[in-house]
Formats: C-alpha cells, sequence, structure tokens
C-alpha cells in the first residue's frame, strides 16, 4: 500500500457519513476496515475490497461484498459498495435512533456530493421507510428522488404516526 493510497481511502470513507444523517462526531473517530482481501492500485486508481466487507467509524457500520474506490489523481471520485444486500446505519446528532439503509448497490460521487441506491433499495429513519428500486439523495440540495421509469418499479412510503405536541395528557377516570 503506497503512502497516497492509504489517504485516499481513508478520505473516500470518511466522506460517505456526510449523507446529512450522521452524527457529526463521526468523522473524528477511528476507522475500522475489514474484508477478505483487498487489491490496491495505485495506477488505475482502483482500489477494492472483496468478502465480507465491513467499515466501522464512530456509529457509521457499512457492510457488503464489495467496495471499489475511484480516484483520479489525489482526489475521490466515487465509492461503491455492493452487497445481497448492501447496508448503511448510523446514528444522526440529536436522535435516540439510527438511519438505515439497504440496496444491492450503493453509490457515492463527491463532485457534487451524490449518493444513490440501486436495486431494492430501502431507507428507514424513526420508523419511516422509504422503498424503491432506485433512491438518489443530492447532498449539497438536501433534495431525495425515488423511482424509475419503469411502472411496475413503484415508490412505497411507509410514515409512522406522530405524537401531537402540546397535547394534554389524558384524563384518568
Amino acid at each position: 500500500m503506497t503512502r497516497i493510497t492509504m489517504p485516499l481511502i481513508w478520505l473516500a470513507l470518511s466522506l460517505l457519513p456526510a449523507a446529512g444523517w450522521a452524527l457529526s462526531t463521526d468523522r473524528n473517530q477511528p476507522m475500522s476496515i475489514e474484508a477478505d482481501r483487498v487489491e490496491l492500485n495505485d495506477g488505475k486508481g482502483v482500489s477494492v475490497y472483496h468478502g465480507n466487507v465491513k467499515v466501522i467509524q464512530g456509529t457509521l457500520v457499512l457492510t457488503g461484498e464489495t467496495m471499489t474506490v475511484y480516484n483520479k489523481g489525489d482526489k475521490v471520485e466515487k465509492v461503491v459498495m455492493e452487497g445481497k444486500p448492501a447496508t448503511y446505519r448510523q446514528r444522526p446528532d440529536n436522535k435516540d435512533q439510527d438511519v438505515t439503509a439497504k440496496a444491492l448497490r450503493m453509490e457515492y460521487y463527491t463532485n457534487p456530493e451524490y449518493i444513490i441506491l440501486l436495486k431494492e433499495a430501502e431507507v428507514e429513519q424513526e420508523g419511516d421507510v422509504l422503498r424503491s428500486q432506485r433512491i438518489e439523495y443530492d447532498v449539497v440540495k438536501d433534495k431525495v428522488n425515488a423511482g424509475t421509469d419503469q411502472p411496475k418499479d413503484r415508490v412505497r412510503i411507509t410514515i409512522q404516526p406522530r405524537p401531537e405536541k402540546n397535547q394534554p395528557e389524558p384524563r384518568q377516570p
């Protein structure tokens, strides 16, 4: 592993929590990466992690079968996690529950900062669930698009009821 490859891997993976769901302190935590094997190719700007891939940084946990990091020069362009499914879990600031996501393929782009979940995609936060064959999240614009142009690939959303604020407690008889 060259002196250039390792910082690029750390940079790519530390950017993943930028999806607006992240606990702000996670970026300052040490990162652990596990895989059955790894191929680092500085000449092509590609690093591939194979088999039981697991990334942990603070509350962030990513899992999949294959993770590929693409870079151009000293800049990471894209990170792809694939699995059956690939998974994401992280605790947002000021929340008691983790945000979770899963898809057969998760793509993270750095410029512009963008996340795409493909095939059997699902995001859950506080019991609310968004399911689609394609979920896109524009980090800069904080905008989500879901769905495809295929009629059978419908978007499904489940929203849990929220307790009303300033509602008086029910009276005891």
